[in-house]
This record gives structure tokens, C-alpha cells and sequence, in this order.
């Protein structure tokens, strides 16, 4: 390992063949390794690490090993295009990944879309990323479709009928909150407040005052696993009766753990079905397990798939970059770890939106939101 500048190049030279010989195929990885967004990126690189490594032992890509450049973008915009720079410009990467959230994805974007160069988002939602180029894919959902099949879940599936929506101010929790409002107002049901709080908010006693005194069914949330947890605490510590349901934000065993007996009930939309029975997700699971010590999360899943969905890109249209997006954009019926994707729509996959549930402490599945009208992404 060594450091370069602001980002750790990481080379994984595991299961080398003969071929490797003429030289590895790099491919870029950046993600929030510090700050207050930081256990979503260390989630991120394990997994992508995991998915590289994996590949090498496999035989490479086309004969070739696979070098993974991790790079911590610190989750700024500048510093994000400060690592997409260097990785098309000196490190000379065949593609990339973002590990990333929305802010940052969404400024470094148009980097890669004026290369040309192919880029697979694993989990980042606001629409802008995939707008930026032609060759830019994301493996997660579009924010209108995790806020959609989230009022599909409320309303459908939990029979809500006041809701009230609690937003983190980001570009991640702006475009998903709206989209879920948009939706439940469509099936039907009011939307009593759509109240914000800035990142890293301490005390949410006066935004749950508010929706206590309206007397909603529902609350959705978006916010990360650390706000999701002092959030429905002081929900429960207030009397709130109100069922919860969160984003993929809370998708982590943080939540869990952070939360303690009040995180039982609590919902949330991911990509990540635990209960999947495909041999290739349980094996994922158990190995992300074994290497951190941590149950995965879809961060890390949806990481894992980004690296192995540019990887098959590369495998089917060789190393030029016009080819491997030409490849991506055909791609049907992906076996992901995040679920089977069956086909790309303007950089967006079309996939089943998963709802999961924490009973007895354990993340277990609950629903599977598959309406077309909700997983098809709008027309950019």
C-alpha cells in the first residue's frame, strides 16, 4: 500500500495468472473514508475490496488481475473531483466506482462523462448522477424510486393514511423525501408535515412534538443509521405510536445496535434481501461477516455489485471504453447480490425495491415492491 496525495492505492494482486503478466486492469473506487459519513465508506471499500479480490482469484478479467485504487473523497464535492481527476487523468483506470453518497457522486460525475469513461454508482440516489453522461450506470435506486416504493410500502402494505415525512437537508434525503410525498399523496394518503433537519442533528424533541400533536399513522425518515436511531428512540421516549419506516440510510447494523429494543418494527426500503436464499448472497454475507466482524449492510452489498457489474462490462467489451458501456447498457437479468437486475434504462437499473423489517433484533424480509409503475425510473 501507498499514499498518494489525498487517496490510498490499494494494488490486489490475489490469484494472479499468467496472463496478469501483461499488465492488470485498474479500476477506480472512491468513497467517504473519514468524517461523519465514514462507516458507510469503510462499508463500501470492504466490499469492493471483497469483490476485486475475489475477481483476481477467479482469474482476472480476461486473464488480467484486477488493481483497485481506493481513494477517500471526504464526502466533499471538491475533493470528489479532485479523486475523479487523478483517476482518469494520471492513474489512467479502465473505469470506476463510487462508493459514495449523492453530494458527492453527483460533482464528480460530469468528470467521467466528458472521458467517456465508464462509472458504476452502488448506492447514491439523486437523479443528477446518472443525468451527467451516457456511460454512467447506477446498480441502486433512483431516488424516485426508493421515495415511490416507500409510500407504496406505507400506504399498501401498512395501511397508513396521515403520514408525516422527516428529511435530513441533502441531496439524498430532499430527492427521496419528495419522491415518497409525491407518491403517498397519488395513493391517497395526507401528508401532515414534511419538517427538515440539518445533518448530524443531536435533538429531534421539537420535530416529533409536532407530528405527536398531528396524530400521524406514519412516519417515514430519511437520515443516516446514526440519526435513524436518535430519531425513533426519543420517538418511542415521546409516546409516539406511530409506525416508522426508513430509507437505506438505516440499512446498517449500526441502526440496530445504536437503537436497541426500539428499533423492533421499524421498516425500511434496500436492495439488500438478507433472506435471499441464492447461495451466492448467503456466501456474501458470511464472508463480509468473517472480514469485519459486522452483518453487511446494502452499502456494502450495492459497492460489492458495482465493482462486479463494471467487471462483467470490461469482460464482455474488452478494455475500450465506447465497448464497455455498450456492453453495460445491454446487460439483462444481472444475478446481483442486491437482487436480479433486468436491464439498464438510461444508466438505471430496473429492479424489485425490497422492505425489510428488524424483528427480535434481526433484519428479516418483509415485502417486495415490484409494481412497474414504481420501480420503472421517469424518463431523465
Amino acid at each position: 500500500m501507498r499514499w498518494l496525495g489525498t487517496g490510498l492505492v490499494l494494488s490486489l494482486v490475489l490469484g494472479a495468472s499468467p496472463a496478469a503478466a501483461q499488465g492488470p486492469i485498474r479500476i477506480g473506487f472512491f468513497a467517504t473514508l473519514t468524517g461523519a459519513a465514514a462507516a458507510d465508506g469503510a462499508s463500501a471499500k470492504h466490499s469492493a475490496e471483497m469483490a476485486a479480490e475475489e475477481l483476481s482469484a477467479e482469474g482476472g478479467i480476461g486473464g488480467h488481475k484486477v488493481e483497485l485504487l481506493v481513494y477517500d473523497d471526504r464526502g466533499e464535492s471538491r475533493e470528489s473531483i479532485a479523486v475523479a481527476i487523478k483517476l482518469v487523468e494520471r492513474d489512467g483506470v479502465t473505469g470506476a466506482v463510487s462508493g459514495s453518497h449523492s453530494t458527492p457522486s453527483r460533482a464528480m460525475a460530469p468528470v467521467f462523462a466528458r472521458t467517456g469513461l465508464p462509472l458504476t454508482v452502488a448506492y447514491a440516489t439523486h437523479p443528477d448522477v446518472t443525468r451527467a453522461g451516457a456511460c454512467i450506470f447506477r446498480n441502486g435506486f433512483l431516488a424516485q424510486v426508493e421515495g415511490g416504493a416507500g409510500a407504496e410500502a406505507a400506504v399498501k402494505l401498512l395501511g397508513a393514511r396521515r403520514v408525516a415525512v422527516l428529511t435530513v437537508r441533502s441531496d439524498f434525503g430532499a430527492a427521496v423525501g419528495a419522491a415518497f410525498a409525491e407518491r403517498a399523496r397519488k395513493l391517497g394518503a395526507e401528508v401532515l408535515s414534511e419538517q427538515i433537519h440539518p445533518p448530524g442533528e443531536k435533538e429531534f424533541g421539537p420535530y416529533l412534538a409536532r407530528i405527536r400533536e398531528q396524530g400521524v399513522d406514519l412516519i417515514y425518515l430519511t437520515s443516516s443509521s446514526a440519526e435513524g436511531a436518535l430519531v425513533v428512540r426519543k420517538a418511542r421516549e415521546l409516546g409516539v405510536a406511530a409506525k416508522i419506516e426508513g430509507t437505506h440510510g438505516i440499512d446498517s447494523s449500526r441502526f440496530a445496535v445504536l437503537t436497541g429494543a426500539a428499533a423492533e418494527g421499524v421498516i425500511f426500503t434496500t436492495n439488500l434481501n438478507r433472506d435471499d436464499p441464492r447461495p451466492e448472497v448467503q456466501r456474501f454475507l458470511r464472508r463480509y461477516k468473517a472480514r469485519t466482524g459486522a452483518e453487511a449492510d446494502m452499502v456494502g452489498a450495492s459497492s460489492y455489485d458495482a465493482v462486479r457489474i463494471l467487471a462483467r462490462g470490461i469482460a464482455l467489451g474488452g478494455t475500450g471504453a465506447t465497448a464497455i458501456c455498450s456492453a453495460l447498457a445491454g446487460l439483462t437479468d444481472y444475478p446481483a447480490i442486491t437482487g436480479r437486475i433486468a436491464r439498464f434504462v438510461s444508466g438505471e437499473a430496473i429492479r424489485p425495491v425490497q422492505i425489510q423489517v428488524i424483528r427480535d433484533g434481526k433484519v428479516r424480509s418483509l415485502a417486495t415492491i415490484d409494481n412497474p409503475d414504481v420501480i420503472t425510473p421517469p424518463p431523465p
